[in-house]
């Protein structure tokens, strides 16, 4: 009789992506949680970006994304998060398509002073019929809406989850990524029409 072998399946690597507008907090959101170093394609802002990137919400904002921002996350035994922040521009939306392909779902994170920054990316899954949560990230200074007025506010349907989240704590950002799995599971587990 041979010894027993571990035979434990490996776990199942998920893609999920996080998007917003410019200066949401995506990259502070994928750092947060990421337990490797996490790649991050910041630039400083130039010139070049006078008059194309609003920073009167982030006054202190001197880098943006250019590319992506990538981090990973263990839930548990079973389930690996590949986390993919998208650039906040509309000039770097040419990306997103490679970004998003082959995701399970993303969350949309929404700055409560600029709420309508997060409209494209919004638009933009629901077109794609992805799965998708809003997380309302707290600034300082931020606007103090409850979740029912930022739903009117994004003009999106109930059946979208809506959570608030801290981008500069683990737990928070870990809460919101749970709630994403349960969105993708509950999605996944209704009959399609």
């Amino acid at each position: 009789m041979s010894a027993p072998s571990d035979t434990a399946a490996p776990p199942i690597a998920v893609k999920i992506v996080i998007s917003g507008g410019f200066g949401v907090g995506k990259t502070t959101f994928v750092g947060s949680i990421s337990e490797i170093e996490p790649l991050i394609t910041e630039a400083e802002m130039t010139e070049r970006s006078l008059g194309l990137d609003d920073t009167s919400a982030v006054p202190g904002k001197t880098t943006t994304t250019v590319a992506l921002d990538f981090g990973r996350i263990t839930l548990d035994d079973t389930l690996l998060l590949y986390l993919f922040g998208t650039p906040g521009q509309d000039r770097f939306s040419f990306l997103w398509d490679d970004l998003v392909d082959g995701a399970l779902g993303a969350i949309v994170l929404v700055d409560t002073r600029r709420i309508e920054d997060s409209f494209p990316a919004i638009s933009y899954f629901e077109e794609n019929e992805i799965p998708f949560i809003v997380g309302v990230n707290r600034f300082a200074g931020g606007l103090r809406f409850d979740l029912a007025e930022v739903r009117d506010a994004l003009g999106i349907d109930d059946i979208v989850p809506i959570v608030e989240c801290d981008a500069r704590r683990r737990e928070s950002v870990k809460d919101v990524l749970v709630a994403l799995t349960e969105e993708i599971l509950i999605r996944r587990s209704r009959p399609h029409h």
